[in-house]
């Protein structure tokens, strides 16, 4: 199904050198709630999550038609993909999060935050260029049945993690966030970017050569409702999912302009091959848009 319409609310000149065409193309509208896209360029495909009906669908670029992944998944959420092209998943009811090899099988990469604590529920993931993990760990899979299972969180808050590519082990690299949920990097992964849906800001974190971080200030703050996940362009542009649509914002938060879409946008990736297609998560469905600029290689 293609939407014609006013796709756009441009709020600073800027916007008018990366928005696209006005045409939204929806794809599939069988979601509960869409979750979560990862893009595959060797087979043209995007995988995304479907998280209350435990299942993970692959949409094939070229032929336009979706199929069931895997089910079930452990109430999947953020998807990405890691330096080998494999499949990276953060799961809901199974609290971990997992690598999906080459040959189909699965690879717990990590599933407790210490020896007898559960993470809470994993909720969107990225992997830098060193092949570390980075995640965060909202309740919204413990806080009841609709996203995984209801059950008391075994942490005293909700973090972000990173789990070593050498040692699998992971670690707490930041805290202070009532819900994080987005997370990406920019491109030359000097800045770690980390949305809190329930806080309603984005965070700016600089990351250093031993891979701490540093600084943590709000860089948007209370512009829109429930501000999701994200991913940076080829200029370090952030696009973010949030309640009226995709926003975009200049790396010094300028809010530039918005993609509309009919429902609350949850997540987004870029793809084709150019990476110059924005696969939107939004509600029950899976759109696309194509953008006048390039998604970051590591997206």
């Amino acid at each position: 199904m293609i939407l014609d319409l006013e796709a756009y609310e441009v709020l600073d000149d800027r916007f008018y050198a990366v928005r696209g065409d006005a045409t939204l193309t929806t794809h599939y509208a069988g979601c509960r709630w869409a979750e979560g896209p990862a893009y595959f360029p060797a087979h043209r495909s995007v995988v995304w999550s479907d998280i209350p009906n435990d299942r993970l669908l692959r949409f094939d670029e070229l032929s336009g038609t979706v199929s069931v992944f895997r089910t079930p998944a452990g109430h999947p959420n953020g998807n990405t993909t890691d330096v080998q092209g494999r499949l990276i998943t953060c799961e809901h009811s199974n609290r971990r999060v997992t690598r999906t090899e080459h040959d189909g099988s699965v690879t717990v990469l990590a599933d407790r935050a210490g020896p007898n604590q559960r993470f809470n529920s994993p909720n969107d993931v990225v992997v830098a260029s060193d092949g570390s993990v980075w995640f965060t760990d909202a309740s919204y899979g413990i806080d009841s049945d609709y996203e995984g299972r209801r059950a008391p969180s075994e942490l005293d808050g909700c973090y972000l993690f990173r789990v070593d590519p050498d040692t699998g082990e992971p670690r707490i690299m930041a805290d202070g966030f009532r819900r994080p949920t987005g997370i990406c990097f920019s491109p030359d992964g000097s800045l770690l970017y980390v949305a809190d849906s329930r806080a309603n800001t984005i965070r700016r974190f600089h990351v250093s050569h031993d891979n701490s971080l540093e600084g943590g200030e709000v860089l948007v703050s209370g512009t829109a409702p429930s501000l999701d996940s994200m991913r940076t362009d080829v200029e370090g542009r952030i696009w973010i999912a949030c309640s009226d649509g995709v926003r975009c914002y200049d790396p010094d938060g300028t809010h530039l302009g918005t993609i509309r879409t009919p429902d609350a946008a949850a997540n987004i990736v870029f793809g084709g091959p150019r990476r110059n297609v924005l696969y939107i998560c939004a509600t029950t469905r899976l759109h696309s848009l194509m953008l006048a600029t390039n998604g970051a290689c590591h997206v």
